[in-house]
């Protein structure tokens, strides 16, 4: 894999995320995450690489489009997994809320875990700790082994953790530790990464989510020399099967950033749909004029590349119009 792919993989996002951000408000996920989709799918058959979903929008039976398996690229590339959440956040869109991004994760053929759809524990950190991190230590030793690494005091540590019921315990411990918390609603890719640059103020991410997500969040955080580890968390028999089918013996073991990603030759690339600490969201600057705000980094080279990039959108397709919106 090269920089041009990595460009390419932008240009893909870009076109989910401005598709997509059409729908911002208008409190239809459902039609925002078809859109992003459709105009994902539609740009992947222009990229010069022989793809392979292994993370999608679902099995064949259950997505038309970008379902795991599918064959992506015009065959004249690199051989690649990829991983897709053509609309991350697809309840923030419908809302107006902050942080929905288009993302993509690529490795070489075989390098990233085909993680089936459903949670995952996880927890993850910048450069400073890596290393030293564990998922089954106590939330209070790993504050502390952060906040050493980062160079903070506990008081100044910064824990991002999605806000829902089964977090509601490791919240309480993180304020009676004396970090301070920081909650998020949806789209757990932007809140895992946000650990890895340093302006987002965010030290520390744990809690439970979805595996896909995980997988496309480690080959980002691979890209930024960050760490992670994770583990399914299998709900039943049936689940726990499926882990098996998808090559994991032991559906709970331990993963580790390099079980998560395989290979250093990774690309990951995210556009943003709504404003959000990671990215600004698409703007819509008036007459056919779109801006876009996007990353993209490589593993290979710990190259991180943010790109604006104003669109004329008066012949894109895949735009909502005054007759269908």
């Amino acid at each position: 894999m090269d920089r041009e792919l990595a460009l390419e993989l932008v240009r893909v996002t870009e076109a989910a995320a401005i598709a997509s951000a059409q729908w911002m408000g208008r409190g239809d996920k459902m039609n925002a995450d078809d859109a992003a989709t459709t105009a994902m799918r539609t740009m992947f058959d222009s990229v010069a690489m022989d793809g392979v979903v292994v993370i999608g929008e679902g099995e064949l039976d259950e997505a038309p489009m970008l379902y795991i398996g599918e064959e992506l690229g015009n065959k004249s590339g690199p051989a690649v997994d990829i991983a897709v959440d053509p609309l991350e956040g697809t309840n923030i869109v419908a809302k107006g809320h902050n942080n929905a991004m288009a993302v993509i994760a690529a490795a070489e053929r075989g390098a990233l875990l085909h993680a089936p759809d459903m949670y995952m524990d996880k927890i993850a950190v910048g450069k400073y700790a890596k290393g030293l991190i564990h998922l089954d230590d106590p939330i209070e030793r790993t504050i502390d082994i952060v906040a050493r690494a980062n160079n903070k005091r506990v008081r100044d540590l910064t824990v991002i953790i999605q806000e829902r019921d089964r977090h509601e315990d490791i919240i309480q411990r993180v304020i009676k530790k004396g970090a301070r918390v920081k909650l998020f609603g949806d789209g757990d890719v932007g809140a895992s990464i946000a650990t890895c640059l340093s302006h987002t103020g965010v030290d520390l991410f744990v809690g439970k989510g979805g595996a896909p997500e995980g997988v496309i969040s480690a080959a980002a955080i691979k890209s930024l020399g960050g760490d992670m580890q994770a583990r399914l968390a299998p709900q039943n028999d049936e689940e726990a099967e499926r882990c098996k089918t998808m090559g994991l013996r032991d559906p709970e073991q331990l993963l580790t950033l390099d079980d998560l990603v395989k290979s250093d030759d990774a690309i990951f690339a995210a556009t943003g749909v709504t404003e959000g600490e990671l990215l600004n969201g698409v703007k819509f600057l008036g007459g056919d004029l779109t801006e876009t705000d996007s990353i993209v980094m490589r593993a290979k080279t710990k190259t991180v590349r943010f790109i604006k990039a104003h669109h004329h959108l008066e012949h894109k397709p895949h735009l909502v119009t005054d007759e269908n919106a």
